[in-house]
């Protein structure tokens, strides 16, 4: 009892922390969140804080938020932000309400790393499973991630997206598949791509209830949570119908996203791209590309069935690379659930090169991008390029990642072979 006690407490204090940090640079910086607002690399068209503002105030004045082709986000964070003083007298507010979302983010993975399912799931337990960080640790590590906190003080809209996915997973894990189901449709209405989880975090979901209590078989129960999550974006959808009155949000916020009208750059892959595209091919390397990203999915439920956690974080790794709007939200979202695959880090081989990688692109990503826009020494290639090192570092991650979750699973079936050397072909 005094164990959990203790664990609460350490909990607490790291929460706070957090918050004080976050409130310090609010205060003593005051200009630096609008220049994180600005950045490219924080803001996209899709979850822009400025772009928000121009949703809200369009709104509070009975104007339709989506005209003028600026605003691109979810039809309910108008009336939230609505209920907020203007952050431009009164940024506090909003300051406060962005806290509050990175310490429920932390929570939720200090949940799912109290739980062990990374290392012990229902259908495989680790032979390293004693190596692992407490949920403390975890969440720390998430905390104070700088671009966890960029992220944070940038204030892009992707935040909501981040604590609904890691709730859905925290749920899942605890055996509560309606509420897992619920905050997954929530970030699926608010960013699309999360609905992409939806297959390995059925699989989750069964496996924590499988070892609870009996339950239906697998298709049954992955027909009701699908239904959910259905039933779920529907009424989400009929609620923004009726705050705004028509359809046009869908094309507006999802269709941008599936057809990539506005090319701002950003950090991904795709809108240098499809500037370079003819008109004549547009359509069908837009089915390529999404088909690209889509295509994990299946692949890689089946292949780690056993470890549906890890194909969750293995899969949140993907997106932040190959979506069409990343931004460092994404990679502080996945950099979060790395850390609960401790076990696994003996195994991986590139972690350094992986992590330098990140860390020259981070750097030098702001210098490229002033050369290009401000100082007009250079070109978007300039900028493209060094994206190209961001994303490079990132599959590095990944892909070592994904060999070191198989070849621990490998190490499982035939314990012969632990220790010796294996080539990858």
């Amino acid at each position: 009892m005094s164990d959990g006690k203790m664990g609460f407490q350490d909990a607490a204090g790291l929460y706070t922390a957090a918050a004080a940090l976050r409130l310090a640079l609010f205060t003593f910086f005051p200009a630096l969140p609008n220049l994180l607002t600005n950045r490219v690399e924080v803001s996209t068209p899709v979850t822009s804080f400025k772009r928000l503002q121009e949703g809200l105030f369009l709104y509070n004045h009975n104007v339709s938020p989506y005209d003028g082709g600026v605003y691109h986000q979810a039809p309910l964070l108008l009336p939230l932000f609505s209920l907020l003083p203007d952050p431009s007298t009164y940024p506090f507010f909003t300051y406060l309400l962005y806290i509050l979302v990175d310490i429920a983010s932390a929570d939720a993975l200090y949940q799912i790393a109290e739980s062990g399912e990374a290392a012990v799931s229902r259908l495989f337990a680790s032979a390293r499973k004693d190596r692992k960080w407490s949920g403390y640790v975890v969440a720390a590590i998430f905390l104070f991630n700088p671009f966890t906190i960029a992220t944070c003080l940038g204030r892009p809209t992707n935040v909501f997206t981040t604590c609904a996915i890691l709730h859905a997973i925290a749920k899942a894990i605890s055996g509560n598949s309606f509420t897992s189901m619920l905050a997954l449709s929530f970030a699926a209405y608010l960013s699309m791509y999360p609905i992409l989880l939806l297959p390995p975090l059925v699989l989750l979901a069964y496996d924590r209830q499988r070892q609870s209590n009996g339950i239906p078989s697998l298709v049954q129960f992955s027909g009701t949570m699908g239904l959910t999550v259905t039933v779920s974006l529907s009424m989400l959808f009929a609620i923004s119908y009726a705050l705004t009155g028509s359809w046009e949000f869908f094309s507006s916020t999802y269709g941008i996203q599936l057809t990539l009208t506005d090319l701002t750059p950003n950090v991904g892959l795709w809108w240098y791209f499809f500037i370079e595209m003819f008109d004549s091919f547009r359509s069908f390397f837009l089915g390529v590309f999404w088909l690209h990203l889509a295509s994990y999915v299946g692949g890689l439920s089946i292949r780690i069935r056993t470890q549906p956690l890890a194909v969750l974080t293995i899969l949140l790794g993907i997106f932040s690379i190959f979506k069409p709007y990343p931004s460092i939200a994404d990679i502080s979202l996945s950099l979060a659930v790395v850390p609960l695959f401790r076990h696994v880090f003996p195994l991986m081989r590139y972690t350094f090169f992986a992590a330098s990688t990140i860390l020259y692109s981070a750097f030098l990503g702001p210098a490229f991008y002033y050369l290009w826009i401000y100082a007009g020494s250079g070109n978007a290639n300039f900028f493209y390029a060094i994206t190209l090192v961001w994303s490079l570092g990132q599959s590095l991650l990944v892909t070592d990642l994904t060999f070191a979750v198989l070849r621990d699973e490998w190490e499982v079936e035939r314990p012969e072979m632990v220790g010796k050397e294996t080539r990858q072909i």
